[in-house]
């Protein structure tokens, strides 16, 4: 399935992650998957959220730089091999995966998230 993924620019100092989540929190936002990644000076918190679009309204609001994507969420089952199994079908199609994290869920299995060069077409091949 696809769904919209929001990626925020982050300093990288001490506070900055308690103040995007406070943000978040003030707009009511619900969040369903997160993943962090840093470099010397800035990180991206990437996240899947109940309102993407409202959530980056939020943080350009404060001041802060982000973008929503498409992304591809897999549920996972809980089968030997199965990632193994999308990752296989996804790269058969010609498809780059860039990045991907885990995100879990209240209602059923944990979901991938996973981001390409091709969400439809990733898309298509998991069908």
């Amino acid at each position: 399935m696809l769904v919209k993924q929001v990626s925020i620019f982050l300093e990288n100092r001490p506070g900055t992650l308690d103040e995007a989540l406070k943000i978040l929190k003030d707009a009511n936002i619900n969040m369903e998957g997160l993943a962090l990644a840093d470099t010397s000076e800035f990180g991206v918190m990437r996240i899947i959220v109940d309102k993407p679009d409202e959530a980056k309204q939020a943080m350009k609001s404060a001041g802060y730089t982000s973008i929503v994507n498409e992304v591809i969420a897999v549920e996972l089952q809980p089968e030997v091999g199965y990632l193994a199994g999308v990752v296989k079908k996804i790269s058969s199609a010609g498809v780059n995966i860039e990045y991907m994290y885990a995100a879990p869920s209240k209602d059923s299995a944990a979901k991938m998230i996973i981001k390409t060069d091709d969400a439809e077409k990733a898309q298509e091949a998991l069908k």
